[in-house]
């Protein structure tokens, strides 16, 4: 059979790769290793029918370097100029034609000539790739070895026999599209390409194969039980032994039960591991052991004896330049960060995730769902029909998926469950699996949230439930209640969101709703915040590329994609940590405070799993004090003792605590709970928990006595504001010239204003009802423009076309002089079809913003729904970062401000109020709802400002539900009172 051929038939196979080894674990070994990464040779074909039928590269120590270029191993040649990469989420970007995939199929052909280290030549050998996306056959010496079908899994080819002394040449041929992406239609950028390390094994004769390691903690009496399952290469002589001197146990038996009176648990909030080895055949295998239990007991999950709560991500492996190849230190520490940021848990969305992560999962402390590499959502389009997971055909390609996912990753206690894969439907293939996996490991839950029936799994998991949904199922009646064997069954088991709060642009919005409803019931084991990471790619550092550009579906010319959809996560694809990490930090603190108004008790909650509180310290702060008093005032001075004893509190506890603090009255007051020492993650000092004390504004006033309005011509003049009196609207505060004065009540939409609410599933997008209504075009009437005593009363119509709703508006306004203050009223009239994104005051300065400094809450954002992590007090902020730039452009940025200056590069405004809402940002909201990349906004050339009395939260329907009732803001009457200062230089 020709190579093209033949090459068109493996493609089209739904079996498994041939050739492998079976799985096993990914073991630490004192066993000779030789790591292939490094620069390697590749050609591109455009299609498999391209392929050349000379296969003379497999075994030529020496090529012509015509059509060969170099490449680095890992990577995906798609982001090293040889073609393109692509995004799509639930779209197959080929014709649904299982199991053939199309003729458009670009094939790489990879070459490394090597010469084998003399330690490795005395022992059986195995070449390992940790990682082939999508379909590789491989060549050693032109002897093929075997092919692989699983992007990311672990794959094992002997090599005894074919791996020689001096020069080998070792071909891997890559084709980007098979039979196997009907598996793979994960939610990311398809990228092919060897992106995982290469490594030969040594295998010595009686050595260690495999292990797998069996620790289970009884929290009754708090011993432990140790059995370590041992698998033997051939030609064993002599036993295999097991130590872990921390524990007594020294060159014991292996596949024996060990009974242990008294061991320290593993958690995430107590990762102890315990240093094992076990030693055969001349070889020794190092583990790091954690004894830990987890189980369902009344529909809860446990974990050693005591109910967990997961505050848990998804988290997809991406990196803006290399894609799915990550360099270690980036690893640890986007982890560490995870637990400064309070997340205790990480679903590996939706594959295997490299194999060191899990090693930084047992040892900083992580709840893992290992997820397969499956996922076969693209079905859904075409109604499920043809699905592989209820396809006999493909059963050994599930079992195999399977198999290779559990057996790498054993031996890891941070693995709490097995997820069968992601978004694949019903059937039997999947049930097959989750069976399998239960005798295989029956100390791990089963997970997979495709099935609502949860008939073959240990927990009941659902993406993006609502939480009136949540609270529903929160208050289900018990099992028995439930004659359906089937629902009687689900009501046992654990309620799990493996995917909420859609961490789109700006949001997500209503993570305190949730987690109140997780604190108040058992049942609720928590979830996971869709996601971690942004997967935009630095346009400017791929191939061609200049200047920094994130882009992201779309932008490489793929005809088939899902656009920003990519862009969704709580940090950025550099791993700066957005705003919504700040908030999800404050939602998910392990500590709850409750500080009283009048300051006298302070109510503690311990809502870790299962420690107590005296790695912390408590203490009190005040603000700076009000203008015009002492900076100390009745705080104190700076050596006075500011720690509040902390009482005893075991975990799921509270205790009130009594205060006895200074007369504070007119200050805000700050109480922080900090770590005593470092923990995993965590430095000495961090800030675990947070309350303030907010003392009220008074409204802002003018600090003179009001100047008569004077009228000149077609201008009437309050103090400094001069008006218009042709249209009733301001143009100039002193020497500030003022532009567009208007009422707003439109938003440039943010992503989830674009996408569709799952609890108002019959409504279009918010962003559609917005434009329908045409929010974004009102147009205005002067009615009036009159003086009233020492105020200038303007009233005005504003409505939008097409409608016979409108609002009428009035806006007075009173000087000292120098301020001016306004007092705006709206009321609606007509029949509104929508609710208003917002409702206030718009205007712009003539030049770009260069700092704003606001006393309020910062320094992040916040919105009705938002801004959990936003404390009170005095912040600055550069353009940038007070308007909160988004790959894709959209409305960001306000903040709750009493008192915020704006620089401008001639000047600019102070802008005095109690709890405004302020935005600032370089361009006007029709730019940014236009424009489709952060970097192709314009060079900023004026300052666009709102000061609203009301917003719209922002929710999560980008994917998930939308602004909840509460936070909304309705067509109805709206008072705003501002004061304004003109700012000049010089």
């Amino acid at each position: 059979m020709s190579v093209v051929r033949q090459l068109l038939a493996d493609l089209a196979s739904p079996l498994p790769g041939r050739g492998s080894l079976p799985a096993r674990a990914h073991l630490r070994t004192d066993a000779p290793a030789q790591l292939l990464d490094g620069t390697w040779q590749v050609r591109v074909w455009p299609s498999v029918r391209h392929v050349s039928e000379d296969e003379s590269w497999l075994t030529e120590l020496v090529l012509d370097e015509d059509g060969w270029s170099h490449l680095p191993v890992p990577s995906h040649w798609v982001l090293e100029g040889h073609g393109s990469p692509a995004y799509s989420n639930v779209q197959y970007p080929f014709p649904v034609d299982p199991p053939f995939p199309p003729d458009e199929n670009p094939v790489a052909d990879h070459r490394l000539v090597l010469t084998a280290d003399a330690a490795l030549l005395d022992h059986p050998t195995v070449l390992r790739f940790e990682g082939v996306d999508n379909a590789a056959t491989i060549w050693l010496n032109g002897v093929e070895l075997g092919t692989t079908r699983g992007s990311r899994l672990t794959h094992e080819f002997a090599t005894t026999g074919v791996l020689r002394a001096g020069e080998n040449v070792l071909a891997v041929r890559v084709a980007q599209w098979s039979a196997a992406s009907y598996l793979e239609d994960q939610d990311m950028w398809w990228l092919p390409g060897v992106f995982r390390s290469v490594t030969l094994l040594a295998r010595p004769v009686g050595g260690i194969r495999d292990v797998f390691v069996h620790a289970g903690y009884e929290h009754r009496d708090g011993s432990g039980t140790l059995r370590v399952d041992v698998e033997r290469e051939d030609g064993a002589e002599g036993p295999a032994l097991l130590s872990v001197p921390e524990l007594g146990l020294v060159d014991v038996a292996v596949d024996t039960l060990h009974r242990l009176d008294s061991v320290r648990p593993w958690s995430a909030e107590t990762p102890v591991l315990h240093e094992a080895t076990v030693t055969a055949g001349g070889e020794s295998v190092h583990l790091r052991i954690g004894f830990r239990t987890v189980h369902v007991q009344d529909a809860t999950l446990m974990l050693n004896g005591r109910p967990l709560l997961l505050r848990g991500v998804n988290r997809h492996e991406h990196h803006p330049v290399h894609g799915r190849v990550l360099p270690p230190q980036t690893v640890r520490a986007e982890l560490e960060l995870m637990k400064q940021h309070h997340v205790n848990a990480i679903r590996t969305s939706h594959y295997p995730p490299r194999a060191d992560l899990l090693d930084l999962a047992d040892e900083l402390g992580f709840y893992v769902i290992l997820e397969n590499d499956l996922e076969t959502h693209g079905f859904v389009l075409v109604d499920w029909r043809g699905n592989p997971s209820d396809d006999p055909r493909w059963f050994p390609a599930y079992a195999d998926r399977m198999h290779r996912t559990v057996e790498r990753d054993k031996n890891h206690c941070a693995v709490l469950m097995w997820s069968l894969g992601n978004e694949s439907g019903t059937g039997s293939n999947l049930e097959a699996i989750a069976r399998w996996t239960k005798r295989r490991d029956p100390d791990r839950l089963v997970h997979y949230e495709g099935d609502w029936d949860s008939t073959y799994v240990d927990v009941y998991s659902r993406m993006y439930a609502t939480t009136d949904e949540v609270a529903a199922i929160a208050a289900e009646p018990p099992a028995a209640a439930f004659p359906d064997p089937v629902r009687r069954h689900r009501r046992e088991l654990p309620f799990l969101q493996c995917e909420y709060a859609h961490a789109m642009g700006n949001g997500p919005g209503g993570l305190s709703e949730y987690q109140d409803l997780f604190h108040a019931h058992p049942r609720l084991a928590g979830g996971f915040v869709w996601e971690w990471v942004e997967h935009a790619l630095d346009g400017g550092a791929l191939p061609g590329g200049s200047g920094r550009r994130e882009l992201y579906g779309g932008d490489f010319g793929e005809p088939v994609h899902d656009g920003s959809f990519v862009v969704d996560g709580l940090v950025h694809a550099d791993r700066t940590p957005g705003p919504a990490l700040a908030d999800l930090a404050a939602v998910w603190s392990p500590v709850g405070l409750v500080l009283a108004d009048d300051l006298s008790t302070l109510t503690v909650t311990n809502r870790y799993h299962g420690i107590g509180l005296d790695h912390l310290v408590l203490t009190w702060s005040v603000d700076a004090a009000p203008h015009g008093t002492d900076a100390q005032g009745a705080a104190g001075g700076p050596d006075d003792d500011r720690t509040i004893e902390l009482p005893e509190v075991p975990p799921g506890e509270r205790a009130v605590v009594r205060l006895a603090l200074p007369d504070l009255s007119g200050r805000t007051v700050t109480v922080s709970a900090r770590t005593r020492d470092a923990t995993p993650g965590c430095p000495a000092g961090h800030e675990v928990a947070w309350i303030q004390r907010v003392v009220a504004r008074a409204p802002a006033g003018l600090s003179g006595p009001p100047a008569a309005p004077l009228e000149r011509g077609t201008a009437v003049h309050v103090g400094s504001l001069e008006l218009d009196t042709r249209t009733g609207m301001p143009v100039r505060l002193g020497d500030v010239a003022l532009h567009d004065v208007a009422v707003g009540l439109w938003r440039a939409p943010t992503e989830n204003d674009r996408g569709v609410g799952w609890d108002e599933p019959d409504l279009p997008p918010q962003a559609q009802r917005w434009q329908a209504a045409r929010l974004d075009d009102l147009r205005s009437r002067l009615v009036s423009v009159a003086t009233e005593g020492q105020s200038v009363v303007v009233r005005t119509r504003v409505a939008p076309p097409v409608l016979d709703a409108g609002v009428e508006c009035t806006w007075r306004w009173t000087s000292d002089g120098h301020a001016v203050a306004l007092d705006l009223t709206l009321v609606p009239y007509g029949r509104w079809p929508c609710e208003w994104a917002r409702a206030g005051l718009d205007l712009a300065l003539g030049a770009p913003t260069e700092q704003v400094r606001w006393t309020g809450f910062g320094p992040g954002p916040q919105y009705p729904d938002t801004g959990q992590g936003a404390r009170y007090g005095t912040f600055a902020a550069d353009r940038d970062t007070f308007a909160v730039r988004t790959v894709r452009p959209q409305e960001h940025g306000a903040r709750r401000v009493d008192d915020a200056t704006v620089t401008t590069t001639d000047g600019g405004l102070r802008v005095r109020g109690a709890g405004l809402w302020l935005t600032a940002r370089p361009w006007d909201r029709r730019t940014v709802a236009a424009t489709a990349h952060d970097h192709e906004l314009p060079v900023a050339e004026a300052t666009y400002l709102s000061i609203d009395a009301a917003v719209s939260g922002v929710g999560t329907a980008s994917c998930g539900q939308g602004v909840l009732p509460a936070y909304r803001v309705p067509a109805a009457r709206q008072t705003l009172h501002v004061v304004l200062e003109p700012l000049t230089r010089g």
